[in-house]
């Protein structure tokens, strides 16, 4: 009897109805696991797993050439899963030290109900820019951000919403940002043009989210929907049970200086967490080493006697990441086995062949980045996949890079939030404490910067032909 897992076969170029079969698979298991049996996306995502390996298999793949293709795949999400873990201890670190509290404390006691969602957006747009992280900037502004929101009695919805705005926004601008630097780098031109080409179709589409936070808080406040007496309540919680003193924002400050200063994220996040760890004794009477490593570990635990603030700052912690940890390793084995087999590839050869408009090229872009983030749920391999694998049907077009990097930035980094499964989603849902179908319809950011910049393509304003000079660059594998 054959053995097909270690036999020498010859292996075969995917036909389109084969990487179909592997792509509908995965979305009809995912689908009907989170849909009608209301479960975790882990198990549904492996079994994803199990239906491209056996296709691998068909195509005359060994498993040893399977299960690189694995590895490979996690490897490349290794800095979102070292990011996960450290951000998990940090915010641990952060509520025991009173940071996070003390956040919390001076946000209610500074910012106005009426113009919250605007100044919620606005805020994490700076630190964003500012750190180059939309993961940092949710982890440490954002989860204060939820906590004041939910003092000053707005709905978490649009309060999630405002945050993801603000922290994409800065993520997708900042030159220190990973996909920033990402983008340009597949397309074939350089981070400054980039941002540079981003700003149009990107502000048009920030000054439509941030005027609809402001009128939608104005309004919700206006009507008197809003019971401010609760952030008193919460004010005299957090202040009896915590120290608050203003050297306690000095761990957000260490985060964003460090990565401002173009030191890595994953040092840079350090900081925050070894900086609250040192502070915590000595900020916060009765906390020991012990209480540190265990909060780390497993996360805080408030007893403030509020329910609600206690069920807002027990959070953090390396275990609970542990979920959106092991989720990012499970969809990388999925990611990598569809890249590595040419799957993926035949699925975009048979796109390109039917695009007959430059606009269209540009939509065509935009929907494979939506779709990865879908079915190999993380926005690098949303950016980088797609990337790649366009490249040269813009050159071929005459399309500039720097469209096609733009087109990059706004599908497949910024709609990553709005998969329950993508890495992305499950960090929000993790850090913010805030269920994706909960936060999803207000992401109006997100929604809308795919089609804006559709439409400006459409228009011709996103879509810049290279000239004779950059066509050469780019035909002979150049920067333009």
């Amino acid at each position: 009897m054959k053995n097909i897992f270690i036999e020498d076969r010859e292996v075969k170029q995917p036909k389109l109805y084969q990487a179909i079969i592997s792509f509908l698979g995965l979305i009809a298991v995912m689908s009907v696991g989170i849909m009608v049996f209301k479960v975790d996306p882990h198990i549904p995502m492996f079994i994803g797993v199990i239906i491209s390996a056996i296709m691998a298999i068909v195509l005359g793949y060994k498993w040893e050439a399977i299960e690189k293709m694995m590895v490979e795949g996690i490897s490349k999400a290794m800095q979102s899963i070292l990011i996960l873990a450290i951000v998990g201890m940090m915010i641990g670190t952060w509520l025991i030290s009173g940071t996070i509290p003390t956040m919390i404390y001076y946000g209610l006691k500074l910012l106005s109900p009426k113009f919250f969602l605007a100044a919620a957006v606005l805020i994490c747009s700076i630190t964003s820019l500012a750190t180059g992280t939309s993961w940092g900037t949710m982890g440490t502004m954002g989860l204060a951000l939820i906590g004041i929101g939910h003092g000053l009695g707005m709905p978490v919805g649009p309060t999630a919403g405002a945050v993801i705005a603000g922290a994409y926004f800065g993520d997708k601008m900042s030159p220190l940002s990973d996909t920033t630097n990402l983008a340009p780098a597949m397309a074939g031109t350089d981070v400054f043009s980039h941002v540079k080409y981003m700003l149009k179709s990107t502000t048009i589409t920030y000054v439509i989210a941030l005027v609809f936070f402001g009128v939608y808080g104005y309004m919700h406040v206006s009507t008197g929907n809003v019971d401010t007496s609760q952030a008193t309540v919460l004010m005299d919680g957090i202040k009896d049970t915590f120290n608050i003193n203003p050297i306690l924002l000095l761990p957000p400050v260490v985060v964003i200086a460090a990565i401002a200063l173009k030191v890595p994220a994953i040092p840079g996040i350090t900081l925050g967490f070894l900086v609250a760890a040192i502070m915590a004794p000595f900020a916060q009477s009765g906390v020991s080493i012990g209480d540190i490593l265990s909060v780390s570990l497993n996360g805080f635990t408030s007893e403030t006697g509020i329910a609600s603030l206690d069920d807002l700052l027990s959070t953090g912690g390396l275990m609970n990441m542990a979920s959106s940890i092991l989720m990012t390793v499970i969809a990388m084995m999925f990611g990598g086995i569809m890249e590595g087999t040419g799957q993926l590839a035949v699925i975009i050869d048979a796109i390109t062949k039917r695009i007959r408009s430059d606009a269209g090229l540009i939509g065509a872009t935009e929907l494979t980045c939506v779709l990865s983030n879908a079915v190999m749920p993380e926005q690098y391999i949303s950016i980088l996949v797609p990337g790649r694998m366009y490249a040269p049907a813009y050159r071929k077009a005459g399309i500039h890079p720097k469209s096609l990097s733009n087109a990059l930035e706004s599908a497949g980094t910024v709609t990553s939030c709005l998969i329950p499964w993508n890495t992305c989603g499950m960090f929000i849902a993790a850090t913010l404490g805030v269920a994706t179908s909960v936060y999803a319809p207000w992401c109006i950011f997100n929604y809308l910067m795919p089609l804006v910049t559709f439409g400006m393509a459409f228009l011709g304003i996103t879509v810049t032909k290279m000239t004779p000079e950059e066509q050469a660059k780019a035909d002979a594998g150049e920067i333009v």
